[in-house]
C-alpha cells in the first residue's frame, strides 16, 4: 500500500495535519480511540486555546522557534473553525476557551475534518517497523492481528511526548528522531503539582489561595491548591515548568494589598484582637492555623511591635520552600522539551536531516503555559507541515 502521507498518532496536532496536508494521507494510532488527551482536557470542556497567544508564552532552547508556526495559523483561525461547526465556548479566566458543552465535539469537528478531505485515521494500529528505502519511508504496522507494510512520501510524526501515560502516551517520538539523526533537548514533566516530604501540607488538604508563584525571574500569580501530596493549582502548574530540582519557589500569599499597613491599621483600632483571627480575614483560615506556630503567630494585635507585624507581612508574601519533586508524567499535563529545533525548519516542521520526515507538536521542544496555549502550538505547528506537505501534489 503507498501513500503520499503517513502520519503517527491521531491526537490534536495529528488530526489536524491530516485535514490540511492533501489527499491520500492516512493517519494510525494504537489507541482505541482518537484524541484521548483533548477528551480529558479542560475537565472534559477543553481549554482549547487562548486569546493571549504570544511566542513569549511558550518555552524552548530557541525562544523565536514558534514565531513563525503561531503567527500563520492562530487563535483566531481555530475560533473560526470551531464557529463553523456552531461549538459554543466561553472564556472562563485569563483568556483561556473552552467548549460550553464537551470536548468530544472538537474531537468530532477533527474527524470530520479529516474525512471531509478524503483521508482516513486506522485506530488500534501499531508501528512494528520504521526505515527509509531511498525513496520512500516504509513502515510495517500491525493491524487487527494482521501484518501489513506501507510506503509513504511523506511521514509526520505527532505521537505527542511522554505525558499521561495512561492515555497511551511513549517516547516514539524521541526514538524516531534519534534513529533519523535528530538531537534530543533533556525532557521533564511540566503543568505538573510539586510534592513534599512526610506529608507536610497533608492537614490543608483542599484549601486554596490566591498567590504569587515565583521561581527566579519568572512568576505567575493565580491559585495554588494544598493537596495530600504537595503543592497543585494554576500558579504551581505554571511555574513547575522554570523548576527545576533543587531549586525554591518562593508564595506570596498576599499578592494584591499591603498587609503589613493592614495589620497596623487595625492594631490601632482593633488591638486586643488575636493575631491569627485578623490574619484569617485575608487568608484560610486552616493555612493561618497550619503556620502560626512556624511563624510564631500568638496574641494580640497590640502584643506586636510594628517590626513584627512587618516580619510576620514578610515571611507570608516570601514563603520560601524547597519542592522535593513532582508528581512526575503520571499526572504531568506536557512534557517539556523533546526534539531539538535546530534541526527542524521553523516554517514547515520539516527535518533538516531527512527529507519528507516532520515533527509537530509536543514532540517538538516547544512548551507552552497552562491555559490553551499547547493545544494552539499543536494547531499552528500542524498546519505549518500540512500546508508545506499539500503543496507536493
Amino acid at each position: 500500500m503507498h501513500l503520499r502521507t503517513l502520519i503517527l498518532g491521531a491526537g490534536a496536532a495529528g488530526l489536524h495535519c491530516a485535514a490540511h496536508a492533501g489527499p491520500d494521507t492516512l493517519v494510525i494510532d494504537h489507541a482505541k480511540n482518537p484524541a484521548e488527551k483533548v477528551r480529558i482536557s479542560g475537565g472534559g470542556r477543553c481549554n482549547f486555546t487562548n486569546l493571549g497567544v504570544e511566542p513569549s508564552c511558550f518555552l524552548s532552547e530557541n525562544p523565536h522557534f514558534a514565531k513563525s508556526a503561531l503567527k500563520r495559523y492562530t487563535q483566531w483561525d481555530f475560533i473560526d473553525l470551531v464557529d463553523r461547526y456552531k461549538i459554543a465556548w466561553h472564556e472562563k479566566t485569563l483568556g483561556q476557551l473552552f467548549c460550553d458543552e464537551s470536548a468530544k465535539q472538537i474531537i468530532a469537528m477533527l474527524m470530520s475534518e479529516v474525512r471531509a478531505a478524503g483521508n482516513d485515521v486506522w485506530l488500534q494500529t501499531a508501528l512494528v517497523d520504521l526505515h527509509h528505502d531511498g525513496s520512500h519511508f516504509v513502515a510495517t504496522l500491525e493491524r487487527e492481528g494482521q501484518r501489513q507494510t506501507i510506503t509513504a512520501a511523506q511521514l509526520v510524526v505527532a505521537t505527542g511526548g511522554k505525558s499521561i501515560p495512561k492515555m497511551g502516551a511513549t517516547g516514539l517520538a524521541y526514538e524516531i528522531a534519534e534513529q533519523f539523526g535528530h538531537r534530543l533537548t533533556e525532557t521533564r514533566p511540566a503543568l505538573v503539582p510539586f510534592t513534599f516530604p512526610d506529608g507536610r501540607f497533608k492537614p490543608l488538604a483542599g484549601v486554596a489561595a490566591p498567590a504569587q508563584v515565583r521561581c527566579g525571574p519568572t512568576s505567575f500569580d493565580e491559585a495554588v491548591l494544598f493537596t495530600h501530596r504537595g503543592l497543585s493549582g494554576p500558579a504551581i502548574l505554571q511555574i513547575s515548568s522554570y523548576w527545576s530540582e533543587g531549586a525554591d519557589i518562593e508564595i506570596n500569599l498576599c499578592p494584591t494589598g499591603d498587609l503589613a499597613q493592614t495589620l497596623k491599621t487595625q492594631k490601632k483600632t482593633s488591638g486586643r484582637k488575636q493575631i491569627t483571627t485578623e490574619l484569617a480575614q485575608h487568608l484560610p483560615a486552616r493555612l493561618i492555623q497550619h503556620l502560626a506556630q512556624e511563624l510564631s503567630l500568638a496574641g494580640n494585635l497590640a502584643d506586636h511591635s510594628d517590626a513584627r507585624i512587618d516580619e510576620i507581612a514578610a515571611s507570608l508574601s516570601q514563603w520560601r520552600l524547597r519542592p522535593q519533586g513532582t508528581e512526575g508524567y503520571r499526572t504531568a499535563e506536557v512534557t517539556l522539551g523533546g526534539v531539538a529545533t535546530d534541526a527542524l525548519s521553523s516554517k514547515t516542521m520539516e527535518s533538516r536531516t531527512q527529507g519528507g520526515l516532520f515533527f509537530i507538536g509536543e514532540a517538538v521542544d516547544v512548551t507552552g503555559w497552562l491555559g490553551g496555549y499547547n493545544f494552539q502550538w499543536a494547531w499552528s505547528s500542524a498546519y505549518a507541515a500540512a500546508t508545506e506537505i499539500a503543496t507536493r501534489y
